[in-house]
């Protein structure tokens, strides 16, 4: 008979029934993600554990909308706001709540990433825009913020922006795109985008009739809505330093109390208790008003799409500000001067022609003869600065405005999420210049402009 050994027993971990759980609703993700075959073990399993943990079977059917399923459980909309934010599952949560969030996290990301193939109908886009509109939810912004550059995906997610943008921008191209249009109950399922607005304005002139119409109206809905967003944010920009060389208006709303105070406080007597004032001083809330002559020249080329909707919108805001006079002017291999538009973006949109090549000389000789006071003029020209075998004639004009006294300043895009793209050679000599190009995201460059026009 064997003696039974007496040194210390090891044993193999035993699986934990949470973690296999969310392994295999993972591992259905990625299967989804990259073979849109069926996989039937996993997805036998994957019910299996939806069903254990509470949840709807709806959560694995790839036809049904996070919107369908939220309307039918209500109670699931707590659950997916901020569902995937950086650093919530350090701990705080069990290994079944674990569970739970990876069958919600798929299904978001199966719905708007898993997008398939084929014609693409109105109300697929449409469910298609409803679902992103969750993941933005599930990042922590509103929907329509992430794709439309309004906001920023938390934790260092910067990428998700054009990812969405760009999942969108496919799934548009492959819509009848005209036909959606001629047909008024499908246009209205349309929700205008950045993407959408690209296609339009590209086949605006193979449109006519209803479709026509049609198209104006998402349009003129989607600057609608840009417009007001950007309002906003020019309104909350900084408006430039005070003007220290004009004396400060001796009025009590701008009296420095605290200033006031600490200037006169060798002037404390004890024994009074009593604090004896020589001198009042006062707050500087007059603030420089030039360069009060705004040009924007933007590249209208294919790759400026988002460049040429948003610095539309922009201009025609500036415009309305007082004592400033805003010109705009748009170029690929031609230029055209919407500055008579500069009011209503919507007219300047219509009036462009998006696509071809870059020929920067030809808008700086279109911008140029509209300087007339150097010191009050600042020129902003949006572009990628990959010219059409032209570069150093550009920069040499760039330079000789520079120099001539015009507050420049180059942006290498004014995008939804920032990103851009910029010729390296002009962004040497651009930083050497002292004028080096400047964030491609809308607010910062509202911030610059206020400053140079507030």
């Amino acid at each position: 008979m064997t003696e039974p050994t007496t040194g210390p027993v090891t044993t193999e971990p035993v699986p934990d029934a949470d973690e296999n759980r969310r392994q295999v609703l993972y591992w259905r993700l990625l299967a989804r993600l990259f073979d849109p075959e069926e996989q039937h073990a996993l997805e036998s399993a994957s019910l299996s554990v939806v069903e254990d943990i509470g949840l709807p079977a709806a959560l694995l059917d790839p036809q049904t909308s996070v919107g369908s399923v939220v309307q039918r459980h209500p109670e699931l909309a707590a659950e997916i706001d901020g569902l995937m934010l950086p650093g919530e599952d350090g701990g705080g949560r069990d290994g079944a709540a674990e569970v739970r969030r990876a069958a919600l996290a798929s299904k978001v990301l199966l719905n708007v990433f898993a997008t398939g193939s084929g014609t693409v109908t109105a109300g697929q886009l449409a469910r298609w825009q409803s679902d992103a509109g969750w993941l933005e939810r599930a990042l922590g912004c509103r929907p329509g913020e992430l794709r439309a550059g309004r906001g920023q995906a938390p934790g260092g997610v910067q990428g998700l922006g054009p990812e969405l943008g760009s999942v969108e921008a496919g799934l548009v191209k492959r819509m009848q795109l005209r036909e959606v249009l001629a047909d008024p109950k499908l246009a209205a399922q349309l929700t205008p985008s950045m993407s959408l607005i690209e296609q339009l304005l590209r086949d605006k002139h193979n449109l006519s009739g209803v479709a026509l119409a049609n198209a104006k109206a998402l349009i003129r809905r989607f600057v609608d809505e840009v417009a007001e967003v950007l309002r906003t944010q020019v309104a909350k920009a900084s408006t430039g330093r005070p003007d220290r060389s004009v004396p400060p208006k001796r009025v009590f709303r701008n009296l420095d109390l605290d200033r006031t105070i600490w200037k006169n406080l060798t002037n404390w007597s004890p024994e009074e208790e009593r604090l004896y004032v020589d001198r009042l001083y006062y707050r500087h809330t007059t603030r420089k008003t030039t360069p009060q002559r705004l040009i924007v020249v933007v590249d209208q080329s294919g790759s400026m799409v988002d460049s040429m909707v948003n610095c539309t919108i922009l201009a025609s805001i500036f415009a309305g500000l007082p004592k400033v006079d805003v010109h705009l002017v748009a170029y690929d291999t031609r230029a055209i001067d919407l500055t008579p538009w500069v009011g209503d973006p919507f007219e300047m949109l219509l009036r462009t022609n998006l696509g071809g090549g870059n020929d920067g000389p030809v808008a700086m000789a279109m911008a140029r003869p509209k300087i007339t006071d150097p010191a009050d003029t600042v020129m902003v020209w949006i572009s990628d600065f990959y010219e059409f075998d032209r570069s150093q004639p550009l920069f040499e004009a760039i330079e000789a405005v520079h120099r001539s006294g015009v507050r420049f300043i180059p942006v290498g895009s004014v995008t939804s999420s920032g990103r851009q793209e910029v010729n390296p050679w002009f962004r040497e000599r651009f930083k050497a210049l002292g004028t080096p190009v400047i964030s491609g995201h809308i607010g910062k460059l509202v911030h610059e402009l206020k400053n140079f026009l507030a």
